[in-house]
């Protein structure tokens, strides 16, 4: 905590000098988009400043916006292990994935099945079962242990058959904070020669994903999730991606990764990725923009969860305050759901903007099944605080002293 810059990485996030009611914004919204970091603004407005033009033109502001495309491609390629061809960027997670899964769907015959996790975002449920649906392929679950809120894998090897194609799976929820350990998972899914697709969405802004490390075929993520722009990407590798028949436009490009960015991109939006990666790097050390990422995570975990710990740790000691969160032992996010007696989700985060000026939110954030099994969507769902690296022990404490003074006025 000491060594921890957090007055150099708050200065790069001009969104905090924002009030609210007289006092300064505290952002615990960080799950449903983080901050924008100050060189990914930067990068937006000199792009729309300076002249901007499509792909393919005999001029400057053209092949300028080729360079920015190749530079952030390079710079995702370096943050999740992969190779240039393999980035396809497009508009959010949740519409890459269904690109992907009507295109895989393509080779797919009825009596195939596919694994789903009951833990997952429904980006990562819905985009494969209905492809699924619609080619009559069966669909299964992995299911979630609702006492210990993290996935049940002990009849995973029942579950993955030899007719199993996909198994797509969460590396962290949204929900709870849950970090799954998709090693496991993807050993025993190669074992049959199915694909691997994980939803890195809430991962990324916390730790660091390597896509070879996992041993997985897909990775979707958001560039807006960490401190960069509304921009999706779909990291596919080679050898799949390369079979792939995409929905797309006769004339539109049959390489890889052209193939799957279909209509013209949000340049001004890539553009900002490479600057978001190097914050990351910039928190890091090491002579490579790899090893400063990876070492710019530790960084970031090790701060990030000690503010965590210190949130579930006051949290617990509230009357009227139900946690939801897996065991010590289990790695999570900084990511606290909770739900408070005597007050619906929704009003408790009213309060918590209008009396404390901390921006929390309330709902199910897509885990509906999550929910569900939990028997808690009918009610309002979860109240979500989510740190991120600009946060501080001061907003903690404003935090935790904001949950004690409207549940003693209950």
């Amino acid at each position: 905590m000491k060594s921890y810059p957090i007055d150099l990485v708050r200065s790069q996030f001009p969104a905090l000098k924002r009030t609210h009611n007289g006092k300064p914004a505290v952002y615990f919204d960080g799950p449903g988009g983080s901050q924008f970091v100050i060189g990914a603004i930067k990068a937006v407005h000199d792009y729309m400043a300076n002249g901007a033009a499509n792909l393919h033109g005999n001029f400057p502001t053209s092949r300028e916006t080729e360079a920015l495309i190749s530079q952030a491609r390079s710079d995702i390629r370096t943050l999740f292990g992969a190779e240039d061809c393999e980035v396809a960027f497009g508009p959010n997670a949740t519409t890459m994935m269904f690109h992907t899964s009507r295109a895989l769907a393509r080779q797919w015959n009825e009596g195939d099945e596919i694994l789903l996790s009951e833990l997952d975002h429904h980006s990562n449920i819905d985009s494969w079962r209905t492809a699924a649906v619609d080619n009559h392929i069966t669909v299964k679950y992995i299911p979630v242990d609702t006492d210990t809120l993290t996935l049940n894998l002990e009849r995973l090897e029942e579950l993955i058959t030899p007719r199993t194609k996909l198994v797509a799976v969460g590396n962290a929820s949204n929900g709870v904070g849950t970090i799954t350990d998709v090693r496991p998972i993807s050993h025993l899914a190669k074992k049959v020669g199915a694909l691997v697709a994980v939803d890195a969405v809430h991962a990324i802004p916390h730790f660091h994903v390597d896509m070879q490390e996992l041993g997985i075929d897909m990775l979707f993520s958001s560039a807006y999730k960490f401190f960069a722009a509304h921009v999706g990407m779909a990291v596919i590798r080679r050898e799949v991606f390369e079979t792939l028949q995409i929905y797309k436009l006769a004339p539109a490009p049959d390489s890889i990764p052209g193939r799957m960015e279909i209509g013209t991109q949000n340049y001004e939006g890539i553009a900002a990725i490479s600057a978001a990666v190097r914050f990351i790097a910039s928190l890091g050390s090491g002579g490579a923009l790899r090893d400063q990422i990876v070492s710019g995570y530790k960084t970031i975990e090790e701060y990030e969860n000690e503010l965590a710990e210190t949130v579930r740790r006051e949290l617990q000691e509230i009357d009227g305050i139900t946690l939801y969160q897996a065991g010590a032992g289990v790695p999570k996010t900084p990511t606290i759901a909770f739900r408070a007696a005597e007050i619906t989700p929704s009003d408790f985060c009213t309060r918590m903007c209008e009396e404390h000026s901390i921006f929390i939110a309330s709902g199910d954030f897509y885990a509906t099944t999550l929910a569900n099994k939990l028997g808690i969507r009918e009610s309002g769902s979860f109240i979500r605080a989510g740190l991120a690296p600009y946060n501080t022990m001061d907003e903690v404490q404003r935090f935790v002293a904001g949950v004690r003074a409207i549940m003693a006025s209950l």
